[in-house]
């Protein structure tokens, strides 16, 4: 994934429990209206969300070959392909509507000396969101805390300056955790924005687990690599390529290193793609449930847009 390029000044203010269970593990097919109903008294992997698996639903993001936000695309200039097969698009708008985000915050013990920025990063996300968009912030070091429930609040609570690095990482649980919150959300748009060094050293999830959770939540993710830029080690390397495969894979983006102004402009410009993105829908041609891998590709009319969604799903078997 490219470093972010810089985009056009915000045309408006822009407002940002246990694991998913084994079904949603086989379920990406997202839907504009999910439900979810965690059952009580079983274990983390036993727990279910209903998913209605009738309607793919895309949020696509349009850009040029300067990378500037395509506007103006209609229904015509969009095809949909999976498993390279065309699919008739039954949905589709310009999303303008609000949407619902997570924002974690890494605070083990690798994190040393860099939890303030994070946190500060953490500020300039929430002052840039629209009126009516909502978060929730949560923090993770050997375990997953929710600092915040979701509100339209665009200012970190109390609690969240008394966090302090320790413990160990859980990266992946923190993932699931806020998949799983998320997909309870009425907004049909989610992200997920992850503050942290990418490095996971005691989740019970495995990246795949937590990036199919979020994936059936409909939920886009972000990575910002809070990662020493000093530090150049394969562990780093490794942590680098699994926060760049949670973005590429859901959609969204890596943001690499940064730090004063390059950490600004990044958010600013992540705020300013969640306002700038088309919602397509369609239900496939294929209603086999095989649990197989689905790959989906979003073509556009002009040849000079370019078109970055997900990249496929898993139809769970019956």
């Amino acid at each position: 994934m490219k470093p972010l390029k810089r985009h056009s000044t915000l045309k408006r203010r822009s407002r940002f429990r246990a694991p998913l269970p084994a079904l949603a593990i086989c379920v990406a097919l997202l839907l504009a209206f999910p439900t979810a109903s965690p059952r009580a008294g079983r274990s983390q992997d036993d727990d279910v969300i209903s998913v209605n698996t009738d309607l793919v639903v895309l949020n696509v993001t349009a850009t040029d070959a300067k990378g500037e936000y395509v506007h103006g695309l209609k229904r015509a200039d969009f095809k949909v392909f999976e498993d390279g097969r065309e699919q008739q698009l039954t949905n589709f708008s310009v999303e303008e509507t609000p949407f619902a985000a997570a924002l974690l915050l890494d605070i083990s013990g690798s994190m040393e000396g860099r939890v303030s920025l994070a946190r500060s990063a953490a500020i300039r996300f929430l002052e840039g969101l629209r009126e009516d968009d909502v978060t929730a912030v949560y923090s993770f070091h050997s375990r997953v805390e929710q600092v915040q429930e979701f509100s339209q609040a665009r200012d970190l609570t109390p609690r969240a300056f008394g966090l302090s690095a320790k413990g160990m990482t859980v990266l992946n649980d923190a993932v699931v955790r806020a998949a799983n919150d998320l997909a309870r959300r009425p907004e049909k748009r989610r992200t997920i924005l992850i503050l942290s060094d990418g490095e996971d050293t005691r989740s019970g999830a495995t990246t795949d687990k937590a990036l199919a959770a979020a994936l059936a939540a409909n939920a886009t993710i972000y990575t910002v690599d809070m990662a020493d830029r000093m530090i150049s080690s394969p562990t780093a390397l490794a942590s680098a390529g699994a926060l760049k495969n949670f973005a590429t894979k859901s959609g969204g983006r890596y943001v690499p290193t940064p730090g004063g102004r390059e950490l600004r402009e990044a958010f600013a410009e992540i705020v300013e793609e969640l306002s700038n993105q088309y919602t397509l829908g369609y239900r496939p041609n294929n209603t086999a449930r095989d649990g197989r891998w689905r790959t989906v590709e979003v073509k556009v009319a002009r040849p000079e847009v370019n078109a970055r969604t997900r990249r496929g799903y898993r139809l769970s078997k019956p």
